[in-house]
């Protein structure tokens, strides 16, 4: 891919065409370590952390010829490449792992070899590994004195590698408002405000994890200084703001309630060893729904170490009464500071992505940032003040899909509302309204930047798995359509969410019972043939317009009738000229074109039709 810049709302190069990108996410292995094996399955070493190395991420160098070769027949020539914190500093604060950071290189310059562009992912999900996710170091819960080892009996994360087999499916969203994530995160983001009084060797709490995880990003940008590959930066993977903005601490809260739902609250004191009686909730298509209470941490363990209590105890937000009863004392703490109602996403997410662009910049000047904000509330005032050279790169999944794990054809979820939607018309229509308004809060949020759907995609281990038994991809085949038909029709760069390469069968992407590859070992019948391994790539790989000599206007491509269109209104000052992408795949035996004006030709080595 030729040099990139930003110029309005598209991607452009360097004669001036605009550039719709085509990614993955590699890979959804790279959430835990290689070495020893960290897939959330394998409990073996799990509160080890400081002794693990994710060299081998997203997959052994001597392999990456083959990805990389295998990305670009299928038409990817951009990566959304994740690292994590705890990949960085897993030893200890400050402490960076030089051979890790020397293998990211490597693999970025492989990238480089076979014209792939890429941005880099600081990735993420619900705090840490301990949290039940993927990100931060295990030190971050030790100095703020959190015991790692008691978050299972103290219903204070819900984690695969403590919990063990069979993992409730899609459980690990609720550990959002649990108390281990909520509260990093809370203290992450808001610390100075929420928890005035908690410091780590004399440093304010938030100032303290802020320093480290943006300096351990800053090492990644260091050793990848002068790769031209390297294009910028996302700030944070799916941010969450905890605790702050909560209204009701006896309510349930995160981004999903299934299981064990405890208020804050009630994880509060769960963390400080008095029982609570907590609901427990189940999902389904009409939404969530309480079905049953049951009594957690009956054995009255801390999750606190020896010499530590819980820091919102310790920052005034509730305490023992005279009688000995927990007591509320703030029940706005996390709405109000100094008489003023906070908002997450301008108070606190964004003077940190600002903080953050200043670090990656002082080592990439020219980087461009990658802005997402939390999944759920995705708008924001970025102003003139703030950081330019902005991309907004929004996550959007098939929520009902993604959670169920079944597609119907006529039955989909609005994200926007919650409200079911009946009939593949109406879901066709909603669904380019869904990503549509991603648009329209780049518009109104950020000034017009470019919009990048950072992860979007679909599980592959529907209906219990059936299709690796029988074969049949068709229900895969047809969700991935109807996604990338909401995406096309909306003209929009994408990062797929994903490629991992030691997906099996079996244990999914590695991470949390998820599956979501687009390629798989187990699938990978004829190692002779560049696309056996890949799941519904009838879907996937699809023609689209690489660089376009003017501004795209429409596109769609029917993957039963194979016809692909295309609409741009030509730029006559750009001489070079429009690319598609034409897949081999799609058309093993030729295919015919019809254009409006000019000539074309077409080159099958290259897949490129101009």
């Amino acid at each position: 891919m030729t040099a990139l810049r930003i110029d309005g709302p598209w991607f452009k190069d360097e004669r001036g065409r605009t550039l719709m990108l085509r990614g993955v996410n590699l890979g959804g292995s790279s959430k835990v370590p290689f070495s020893p094996d960290g897939a959330t399955h394998n409990g073996d070493r799990f509160f080890n952390h400081r002794d693990v190395s994710f060299v081998g991420r997203p997959f052994p160098l001597e392999e990456a010829d083959e990805h990389f070769t295998r990305l670009r027949a299928w038409g990817f020539n951009f990566l959304r490449l994740l690292v994590t914190w705890e990949a960085i500093e897993h030893a200890g604060p400050g402490m960076y792992d030089e051979a890790y950071l020397e293998y990211i290189r490597a693999i970025v310059e492989k990238a480089a070899e076979h014209g792939i562009t890429l941005f880099i992912d600081p990735h993420q999900d619900v705090w840490s590994r301990f949290s039940g996710g993927d990100g931060a170091p295990g030190w971050t819960f030790e100095v703020v004195g959190f015991d790692i080892t008691k978050f299972k009996e103290t219903g204070a994360a819900i984690v695969h590698q403590t919990h063990g087999d069979p993992f409730p499916r899609m459980i690990w969203p609720t550990n959002s408002g649990k108390l281990a994530a909520a509260t990093m995160f809370s203290l992450f983001f808001g610390g100075n405000d929420f928890a005035p009084e908690t410091k780590v060797e004399g440093v304010p709490v938030q100032d303290y994890l802020q320093h480290h995880y943006i300096e351990a990003m800053v090492q990644v940008a260091k050793k990848l200084s002068g790769l031209t590959n390297v294009i910028g930066y996302d700030t944070m993977n799916e941010p969450l703001p905890g605790y702050i903005g909560i209204e009701d601490l006896n309510a349930p809260g995160g981004i999903v309630k299934l299981g064990s739902s405890p208020s804050p609250f009630q994880s509060m004191l769960l963390g400080s060893g008095i029982a609570q009686n907590v609901g427990t909730w189940k999902l389904g298509i009409t939404g969530e729904r309480k079905v049953d209470t049951q009594l957690v941490n009956s054995s009255g363990v801390n999750a606190w170490l020896p010499d530590r209590e819980c820091v919102w105890r310790c920052n005034g937000v509730w305490d023992l009464d005279a009688n000995g009863q927990p007591t509320i004392l703030r029940p706005h703490h996390f709405t109000k500071v100094r008489g003023r109602r906070i908002d997450f996403s301008d108070d606190y997410y964004r003077p940190f992505a600002n903080r953050y662009a200043k670090a990656i910049r002082s080592v990439s000047p020219d980087a461009i940032i990658f802005i997402e904000n939390e999944p759920r509330h995705v708008s924001m005032k970025w102003g003139a003040q703030d950081a330019p050279n902005i991309v907004f790169a929004p996550h959007w999944y098939d929520g009902f899909v993604l959670f169920m794990k079944s597609f119907r054809s006529t039955l989909a979820v609005d994200f926007r509302t919650g409200k079911v939607i009946f009939g593949s018309k109406r879901i066709r229509r909603s669904f380019a309204d869904q990503v549509a308004s991603f648009k329209q809060t780049s518009k109104e949020s950020f000034g017009g930047v470019p919009t990048l759907i950072g992860e979007f995609g679909i599980p592959f281990d529907l209906k219990g798995r059936r299709a690796y038994r029988t074969g049949d991809y068709r229900d895969q085949i047809r969700a991935m359509d109807r996604s990338m038909r909401a995406i096309e029709d909306n003209l929009l760069s994408y990062t797929l969410w994903n490629y991992t390469a030691d997906n099996t069968n079996a244990r999914g992407d590695q991470w949390n019972d998820e599956d979501l590859s687009i390629f798989s070992r187990d699938q990978q019948t004829d190692p002779t043939d560049i696309h056996s391994g890949g799941r519904a790539l009838a879907a996937v790989v699809r023609p689209y317009p690489r660089a376009v000599a003017g501004e795209p206007l429409r596109m769609a491509f029917d993957i039963k009738k194979k016809t692909f269109f295309f609409e741009f209104h030509h730029d006559p000052a750009i001489e070079a000229p429009t690319e598609i992408f034409v897949p081999n795949y799609q058309y093993p035996e030729g295919y015919t074109v019809e254009v409006s004006d000019g000539s074309y030709e077409t080159d099958l080595v290259t897949q490129t039709f101009m």
